[in-house]
């Protein structure tokens, strides 16, 4: 109404539960982003509490196992499946990295290569994999820099900033 922004203007970001967010958003609603920047998200619902600690999450998500009912609730916003092939979803780069025992890399990993075979659009899929990191407590200062110079380096070139 007050047209304040428009989708060609708007990113979205978020990390671990919120790269979860940003994943669901992303993919029920492509159009409403220019740029997504998943950080470490939880992508797989159905199998997540097969992985490392995912098993303690089941508190808090329930798990494929559970029940049919639950199993379709989780799929129902699960970013690794929900992708649709001949759909234009947003310049998006995802962050992982290798040694993540909480959000392990295959999330991001499946949820990559899912994504690059899924978007009919001229959008980049990028994965950006931290060596010798985790979930992200304790990183140095230096990884952080360098983490966020290419996510905004990311977000303001596929915006249209220019500086």
């Amino acid at each position: 109404e007050n047209k304040y922004t428009n989708n060609k203007k708007i990113a979205i970001t978020g990390g671990s539960n919120g790269g979860l967010l940003v994943g669901a958003c992303m993919i029920q609603r492509p159009d409403l982003f220019r740029v997504a920047v998943p950080r470490v998200g939880v992508m797989d619902m159905l199998r997540y509490h097969k992985f490392t600690i995912g098993w303690n999450w089941a508190s808090d998500y329930g798990t494929s196992e559970d029940s049919k009912e639950m199993f379709e609730y989780l799929r129902s916003y699960s970013p690794l499946h929900n992708l649709k092939i001949g759909t234009n979803y947003p310049a998006t780069l995802i962050t992982t990295a290798d040694h993540d025992d909480r959000v392990v890399p295959a999330h991001s990993f499946k949820f990559a290569a899912t994504l690059q075979e899924c978007n009919e659009g001229i959008t980049p899929t990028l994965i950006r994999i931290d060596s010798k990191a985790g979930h992200g407590a304790g990183k140095p200062t230096r990884k952080l820099l360098e983490e966020y110079a290419d996510i905004y380096s990311f977000v303001m070139y596929n915006l249209g900033m220019c500086f």
